[in-house]
């Protein structure tokens, strides 16, 4: 099994330090600043005899590198700054993600792709739509990090709550979709976690001063590419592509999902209360409009 890794920065080169960590495939890391890609791969490579890691990484400027990856995760992108929002990003990062994309389908054709790339939502239309490929292997990684910053936020309020019984749905930005089944959380604690959540990632970029998050979502990545390379069939939520489900059409946005060896094995469609359904409803129009700047 062959990961490919676009972009090593700290997300990309934490994602690459976890895989080989848990030895579950051979890396390969690719980015165009000259020495990133190759150093990174030779600091995390010498860690293996101390975790007992069979798994090899080599780091390359070269997109030939990649050629036959199972999978590819794309973390290339300009970062958040302080005070800028994802929707900020979207001219520039739509530049990188088509140039990367047309390297993905020339060299990887069968491949599953992850991206990571801000905004999110309309950067994983936008692989799926360059690329050509099978919008189930095109999977943005979005719902599983809110949903963990949502679940967090809760716990330092209610230690009772179960991870299964809340989730963040919608857009990976300002109009991400709270949902709660649990009979535990009051509508204070609630609406407080909402707020803590859909704010953590600017929150971040505020203290860091220069870089946006890379722990938790190199851990959302990472759990992504173990439930498709095991098979798990796990559940989660991440960015998918729509052809119906929840009355939406042509767009990436967040819901559950089942995750397998082929990538998005099945939409779940859960019931949503007529305010969540707005609420949805409007985070797919902001969606579209970012999409619409794009194409």
């Amino acid at each position: 099994m062959k990961i490919a890794i676009i972009g090593a920065g700290n997300v990309g080169a934490m994602v690459a330090s976890r895989v080989i960590d848990a030895d579950l495939a051979d890396v390969v890391l690719v980015d165009i600043v000259p020495g990133m890609a190759k150093g990174k791969a030779l600091d995390i490579s010498d860690v293996r005899p101390i975790v007992n890691s069979s798994a090899n990484i080599i780091g390359t400027e070269n997109f030939e590198g990649i050629k036959g990856s199972d999978i590819v995760v794309i973390t290339a992108g300009l970062a958040r700054k302080p005070g800028m929002s994802r929707d900020d990003l979207l001219k520039k990062n739509s530049d990188i993600i088509k140039k990367v994309s047309v390297q993905i389908k020339k060299y990887c054709p069968s491949s599953i792709v992850i991206v990571v790339t801000n905004p999110l939502d309309v950067m994983s239309y936008l692989v799926m739509k360059t690329t050509g490929f099978d919008p189930k292997k095109v999977i943005g990684m979005a719902g599983v990090l809110d949903s963990a910053r949502f679940t967090n936020a809760l716990r330092g309020k209610n230690q009772d709550i179960g991870q299964d019984n809340v989730l963040m749905m919608g857009s990976h930005g300002d109009t991400m979709v709270p949902i709660n089944r649990s009979e535990n959380i009051s509508e204070k604690v609630f609406s407080e976690a909402s707020e803590l959540a859909r704010n953590r990632g600017a929150e971040i970029v505020k203290h860091l001063g220069a870089g946006s998050a890379y722990f938790a979502p190199s851990a959302s990545v990472f759990f992504m590419l173990k439930a498709i390379i095991k098979n798990e069939k796990k559940t989660m939520c991440v960015s998918a592509y729509l052809e119906g489900q929840y009355s939406e059409k042509d767009i990436y946005i967040g819901v559950p999902v089942t995750l397998a060896s082929q990538g998005i094995e099945k939409i779940i469609e859960i019931g949503l209360t007529e305010e969540e359904k707005q609420a949805f409803k409007e985070s797919a129009c902001q969606i579209r409009e970012s999409i619409s700047k794009t194409f």
